[in-house]
């Protein structure tokens, strides 16, 4: 029996299909949205003048969204070894789970 995740990202404002995860804090507090490309873009041009006029503060950093996982292979890795097995997946974003099993699967020594 196979089994199939599939995670699929859904804009938070409008139901379209999201691009990215934009993580951002306010008033002490942190927040994620997905968002498509579109509203990410619109959600950063509307906090740019804040954005422009405010002090960086040093803190604890955050981890990066684009890190490989520990004990994973690497999204790079994945998506050329689907190229070349002819499989389509998109250059950004997270790589889905059933493609990193196959190819965990086809990379056994």
């Amino acid at each position: 029996m196979a089994q199939r995740t599939e995670i699929v990202l859904t804009d938070d404002l409008d139901g379209s299909p999201a691009d990215e995860t934009v993580r951002f804090g306010v008033d002490g507090r942190d927040y994620e949205i997905d968002l498509s490309k579109k509203n990410a873009e619109q959600f950063r041009t509307a906090l740019q003048p804040f954005v422009g006029a405010a002090r960086r503060v040093a803190g604890p950093r955050r981890p990066s969204r684009t890190a490989p996982r520990r004990g994973g292979p690497s999204p790079a890795d994945v998506r050329a070894w689907a190229k070349d097995q002819g499989i389509e997946v998109k250059e950004k974003g997270r790589v889905p789970a059933e493609l990193v099993v196959r190819f965990q699967a086809a990379n056994i020594s």
